[in-house]
């Protein structure tokens, strides 16, 4: 049985999810009959819904599912939350055989185990690595209690975001920037500064935006205050005001403390963040970044003088820089998006 395929079946079907499940992981589910003819498929499509497993059952009326087998790129769960335990449904359903993935990370579930004490049989790690990528926050979250960061940066080739003036629309084409918007989906929160605020007054269309502005300087009637849940990181007034969440936050050398700012978002409920903002604050969440989306259009100033989009340093020796891992090159005509990941 070709367990691969059916495996990448769920990944894809649980992609369906991003951005609408969280805290939750993202997870399909593929149902054979005992004859391995594929005859459900079901993923978890908002949180508090049902599970990618549940989804798929009960879309089966007829007893078809009796012998045969249940795919699923994570251990199904045991413990009973906004729904149900998957595992129990699966046992009264009759299921031979479940194919997982990858084991949860949550302590609290043992799915596995319940299956095999029903006498089901558990065939696991089918693409763990594919499957561990998809859920690469939920992993963090549930191992760390931290969110995870990632930065969306654009660049020419000579990896400046500006010219001195300021200059930057557009660097990237407008299918890169539909890009983007997929990307923004992704994430519970995107995080900007002031800076970015006040040179290019963007929109950023999110269900929750993370500002800092340390000394109050942008604009309330900004469009990026428009829409969206915002909470405005500063360093003076700490309150609910006019639909914003203000919150007082302590600075390090004239800048906004970024360890408290993470740890104040996660107790917010906010597992996962995309930073779009300028070198300077690119630079600084450098350590905190678990992922790097960036865009590079064929293009060059030429001008030591523009923009970059790291710059928070300054070293002598090239073996002080940082070091990454290429995960994926995508080409969004004539751009190219380079994804990489920190060498930890």
């Amino acid at each position: 049985m070709n367990y691969e395929k059916y495996m990448n079946i769920c990944i894809q079907l649980a992609k369906n999810g991003e951005g609408k499940v969280s805290p939750n992981p993202l997870v399909g589910c593929v149902v054979l009959d005992k004859d391995g003819n594929q005859i459900s498929t079901g993923y978890h499509a908002k949180y508090g819904e049902n599970h990618a497993e549940r989804d798929a059952l009960l879309k089966l009326k007829n007893g078809e599912e009796k012998d045969g087998t249940l795919i699923v790129n994570l251990e199904p769960c045991s413990h009973h939350g906004k729904t149900p335990p998957c595992v129990d449904l699966i046992i009264e359903r009759g299921i031979k055989k479940v194919v997982i993935g990858m084991r949860d990370v949550n302590p609290i579930v043992n799915g596995v185990q319940k299956l095999k004490n029903a006498g089901i049989e558990v065939i696991e790690g089918v693409l763990e690595d594919k499957c561990k990528e998809l859920n690469e926050i939920f992993i963090k979250n549930m191992t760390q209690n931290k969110p995870f960061v990632a930065i969306k940066t654009a660049t020419t080739l000579d990896g400046k975001i500006a010219t001195s003036t300021g200059s930057s629309k557009w660097i990237t084409s407008s299918e890169a920037r539909e890009e983007v918007k997929n990307i923004r989906n992704r994430y519970d929160a995107i995080m900007t500064t002031s800076s970015t605020i006040l040179a290019d007054n963007p929109s950023m269309i999110h269900n929750k935006k993370i500002i800092l502005d340390r000394c109050l300087k942008t604009d309330l009637e900004s469009k990026i205050y428009k829409q969206g849940e915002i909470y405005l990181f500063n360093q003076t007034i700490d309150m609910f005001e006019g639909g914003i969440n203000f919150i007082k936050t302590p600075s390090k050398e004239n800048k906004l403390d970024l360890n408290f700012v993470l740890k104040r978002t996660n107790e917010l409920g906010i597992k996962s963040i995309l930073i779009e903002a300028g070198g300077h604050l690119n630079g600084e969440a450098l350590k905190y970044a678990d992922k790097i989306y960036h865009f590079i259009a064929p293009k060059i100033t030429g001008d030591n003088s523009s923009l970059s989009c790291f710059d928070y340093r300054k070293i002598s020796e090239i073996s002080e820089s940082s070091e990454y891992t290429i995960d994926s090159v995508e080409i969004f005509e004539p751009d190219i998006l380079l994804t990489y990941y920190p060498n930890r």
